[in-house]
């Protein structure tokens, strides 16, 4: 993968890309966690311009809901959205919508050459509920 995006195979990017694979929509310092696990003592700093450039190669997707920190997933290439959970925030994959009104399709779209659509759920997940109505 990082060969292909033209990137130099050093050892903090494949503890990166490996953590962000084992771990969607981690964190910077959960991946810090798994990097540091893996490799013993690396920077924050390497960590982020890491992400950085794997961020800029594609081959990882930068999201922020509002009110949570940045995060990373290794699902790159498709136009996926997110459920995130009020309560606790967790954060799920969801397939665009299909049917009449594609995710791609604005009502009006100003001109632009629309690329991508960036919908985000909200609720409380299946554990939160559960306490919740308990």
């Amino acid at each position: 993968m990082l060969r292909e995006a033209a990137l130099r195979v050093t050892r903090p990017r494949v503890a990166v890309l490996s953590a962000v694979h084992a771990h969607p929509h981690a964190d910077t310092d959960s991946i810090i966690g798994v990097v540091r696990a893996d490799l013993g003592e690396v920077s924050h700093q390497a960590v982020y311009d890491v992400l950085r450039a794997l961020t800029a190669a594609g081959l990882l997707r930068r999201i922020e809901p509002p009110g949570s920190v940045a995060r990373y997933e290794a699902r790159v290439g498709d136009n996926h959205h997110h459920v995130v959970c009020r309560s606790c925030g967790v954060i799920a994959d969801v397939d665009c919508a299909v049917g009449t009104a594609p995710c791609l399709t604005a009502s009006d779209d100003h001109g632009f050459a629309i690329d991508e659509a960036e919908v985000i759920y909200w609720g409380l997940c299946p554990g939160c509920s559960t306490a919740l109505s308990s």
